[in-house]
């Protein structure tokens, strides 16, 4: 994705771990340089559901559709959309049910940033809460009506060069049309959705819109992991070279599309060990300014999220070996992480073991 940066202020996050990980005070930046290290091996597959990817046009130059679909079952929708027009405006996600019966949507998970100038700090923000998780709710749609997704949004003024980033997980029983919209601040999103046109995606790699099967990732090593055997390591994440992008099509016109980032994908990563000794993890991006958070289960019984960096707001623009520090865990027990490009953030990235914590 790309974005310009308005007033970046950096965010200081000190996350103490639970007593079950070792030797951790503060999730701080170190200096470590994944490029150089040995690319640990893993099996890939992809399973659960369609993944909805409205980011094209980024910059929203009109009112319109953004991007639209007839969708049931599992879905993920990630949108992110700037108003790059002179007005304030509304983004919107609104739910059609053009079915006899009415449709049933659980929200399982969501993460919401935005209306903000600061892009970087919208999509971390999203990544945090989506990973947080609690945040369950549900629509019913009536056969033949409309209700909207966020209804925060509804009421929202996104001015000139904001951001609004969104990640939604539903349950959908019958199918409803999603659509992500801009439109004037006083009109009524039914009747703008009736008479909107759809807008011109973003050309090239720039065309961030389409549906995606296959919404969540799952990487396990192929080898167990001995860190005095194999020392410190790296495993690469959307890089489209070791780490493939999503293939799909925009519904809007049939075009093949291509998820350039995995924006939306939800990465589950387990990588076995070998007993008595310890491990530390880190998060080396290598793409550019990036800034997250990650998810962590530790034996079944520690579960958190951790931000990436954790000593400001984002990393990675200017020192390719800045990392941020994951902790330090037991060798052999289960740990188990959840990863997710966040929006505004440049790809791929790297995920490094090491055998001891780095100074």
């Amino acid at each position: 994705m790309y974005w310009i940066k308005f007033g970046i202020v950096p965010l200081i996050m000190f996350v103490m771990l639970h007593s079950t990980a070792l030797a951790v005070d503060t999730y701080s930046t170190v200096k470590l340089n994944g490029l150089t290290l040995s690319e640990w091996p893993v099996t890939v597959s992809s399973s659960s559901g369609k993944l909805l990817l409205s980011d094209s046009p980024e910059m929203v130059p009109d009112d319109g559709i953004m991007y639209q679909d007839t969708v049931s079952g599992d879905i993920r929708l990630f949108f992110h959309h700037v108003n790059a027009t002179a007005e304030g405006k509304k983004i919107v996600v609104l739910l059609e049910n053009n079915g006899e019966k009415t449709a049933h949507i659980t929200v399982t998970k969501n993460g919401l940033g935005g209306p903000s100038l600061d892009y970087l700090q919208v999509g971390k923000e999203v990544q945090q809460e989506y990973l947080e998780g609690g945040n369950l709710y549900l629509i019913e749609v009536p056969c033949k009506e409309s209700k909207s997704l966020i209804s925060s949004l509804d009421h929202s003024v996104v001015e000139t060069n904001m951001l609004v980033n969104g990640m939604y997980d539903l349950i959908i029983d019958h199918p409803v049309t999603i659509k992500v919209m801009m439109m004037p601040l006083d009109a009524d999103a039914k009747e703008f959705a009736a008479q909107a046109k759809v807008l011109p995606a973003d050309p090239g790699e720039h065309r961030l819109r389409g549906t995606f099967e296959g919404k969540d990732r799952l990487l396990v090593g192929k080898q167990t992991y001995d860190s005095k055997k194999s020392g410190t390591v790296a495993l690469t994440l959307a890089d489209n070279y070791l780490d493939q992008y999503v293939r799909g099509i925009d519904a809007t016109d049939g075009t093949p599309t291509l998820n350039y980032g995995n924006y939306g994908i939800v990465y589950k990563i387990y990588l076995p060990s070998t007993s008595g000794d310890e491990i530390s993890y880190y998060l080396n991006p290598r793409g550019g300014d990036y800034a997250g958070w990650l998810g962590l289960e530790y034996r079944h019984q520690d579960v958190h999220t951790i931000p990436t960096p954790a000593d400001a707001m984002s990393f990675g623009a200017n020192k390719i070996s800045e990392s941020a520090y994951l902790g330090t865990y037991e060798s052999g027990k289960s740990l188990w992480m959840t990863f997710s490009p966040p929006g505004a953030s440049n790809l791929p990235i790297k995920l490094i073991l090491a055998p001891e914590k780095i100074k």
